[in-house]
């Protein structure tokens, strides 16, 4: 009888005639994820990476959502996320031998205890061919990323087997889709790309344990010890944010299914909720974090331009059918904490100056920012309309009273701008050690409005106000 073909036998077509590792697997862990940034956000950019397919183990490796709505995917997960509602069901779509459900961002097969439970990514578009994979025993783990034309086409010759041993119609479906992506184009730079960009991606998210804080001599500039701290946050940002997207990616998987309980699916969509709220939250401080690294001079308003502060182009942006969109969204993330949304729009607003795929994210952390320290029963109010030549977008607490701004500020407050009982944290977060939550300090927060062309003001903490140009 024929021996079933395990992922190990991909994993070890990746890593044949590649030395041995000798990192720890944090340290590899580490670079995994750095290597998905990089691919994501630098490889697989441009011309080429319309169309394509991925295949992972044992969970998604691709969080990139222009990748996922374009890429075709396969997932071999394990039989224990099966039981996540306690029922040996499937609960992500298309088990072995099923076709994909409406808008399925991969398809879903079992994972065996053969095939091992190191990470296994696949990646081929017409412009760019890789796999990557973690390997070797606790004390010489190694990170493996091959372009080789020769490499990647008997991994995939292996997956092709093994999907055609226990779901024909995915390999078939896999034989189609490399079938319609033509002929390759395969970049003998690719990997002379790729091992710079990695070592750039990692130097800025060093482990904690080198940025140990020097003590200033006299005289010394505090730059340094400013750019280590702002390098340990990005990393931080960075080593959220992406196990976030992928449980996201495995949560909106789930909610396809039509037989889910009532209870399961609204818990599935507050979780689902959650993650696109801290998602878009850190990405924020990572932003902030990138202008506040910046040289002097490189980010600054430009309110009656077509370009904002650090080369962002501006475009019209209709501000009043963009918050419209918004006000659902916002105020089921409102009522998980007892406040209510009240949208005020003047009729008849010309567009403004903004980046409007930015200023989405933006107004997002802004409303958190503005509401986070308001009492239960409070009403968030959002009012648009016009000042001038440009328009006022205001967020206010009619509720003031329940707000937990003191009635006589700190002389430190009125300076910073903060609400009193917020503390700064470095130069990109405030901290409020009565709600422990953190958010982007003002200075920050003025910085990225700046960037997007808007300028804002706050007032005590119980009003915000940011004034965009119109076009």
């Amino acid at each position: 009888m024929t021996r079933p073909t395990d992922l190990s036998k991909v994993r070890a077509c990746l890593t044949a005639d590649v030395p041995a590792g000798r990192s720890d697997d944090d340290t590899v862990r580490r670079q995994w994820w750095a290597a998905l940034s990089v691919l994501q956000e630098e490889l697989l950019v441009g011309p080429g990476s319309e169309r394509g397919i991925w295949l992972a183990s044992p969970l998604p490796a691709l969080y990139a959502p222009a990748l996922l709505n374009h890429l075709q995917g396969w997932v071999w997960a394990p039989e224990s996320v099966e039981h996540l509602l306690g029922r040996p069901s499937p609960l992500l779509p298309a088990m072995a031998g099923q076709l994909p459900g409406p808008g399925a961002p991969f398809e879903r097969l079992s994972l065996r205890e053969q095939d091992g439970s190191d990470p296994l990514l696949l990646v081929i578009t017409s412009a760019v061919q890789v796999g990557l994979c973690l390997d070797g025993p606790a004390a010489g783990r190694r990170l493996v990323v091959r372009f080789e034309p020769t490499v990647l086409s008997q991994a995939l010759g292996l997956i092709h087997q093994r999907l055609a041993e226990e779901a024909p119609l995915q390999a078939e479906r896999l034989r189609q889709e490399l079938q319609h992506l033509g002929s390759l184009q395969s970049d003998p730079q690719l990997g002379q790309r790729f091992w710079p960009l990695l070592a750039d991606r990692l130097a800025a998210i060093a482990p904690s344990v080198t940025l140990q804080p020097q003590p200033q001599r006299p005289g010394e500039s505090t730059s340094s010890a400013v750019s280590g701290e702002l390098a340990l946050l990005e990393a931080l940002t960075h080593e959220v944010r992406t196990p976030l997207a992928t449980i996201r990616i495995l949560i909106r998987s789930l909610l396809r299914r039509q037989d889910l309980p009532a209870v399961v699916r609204q818990r599935l969509e507050q979780i689902d909720g959650e993650c696109s709220e801290q998602i878009d939250r850190f990405g924020l401080i990572f932003l902030a974090a990138e202008l506040q690294r910046q040289p002097a001079g490189g980010e600054g308003g430009n309110e009656g331009g077509g370009n904002g502060g650090g080369g962002t182009e501006l475009a019209r942006t209709d501000l009043s059918v963009l918050l419209q969109e918004l006000a659902g969204l916002w105020q089921r993330q409102l009522a998980r904490r007892g406040l209510n949304l009240e949208l005020v729009i003047a009729p008849g607003l010309p567009p403004v100056l903004s980046d409007p795929a930015r200023l989405e994210t933006m107004l997002g952390g802004l409303m958190d920012r503005f509401s986070r320290g308001l009492a239960a029963g409070s009403t968030v109010t959002l009012a648009l309309q016009p000042a001038g030549s440009r328009l006022k977008l205001r967020l206010s607490n009619g509720d003031r009273g329940q707000a937990e701004t003191p009635s006589r500020p700190s002389t430190e407050a009125q300076a910073s701008g903060e609400r009193p009982t917020r503390r700064a944290v470095g130069p990109v977060l405030s901290w409020n050690p009565t709600t422990g939550s953190l958010h982007l300090s003002r200075q920050a927060t003025q910085q990225l409005f700046r960037r997007l062309g808007g300028r804002l003001t706050e007032r005590g903490g119980s009003d915000l106000t940011v004034f965009f140009p119109t076009c």
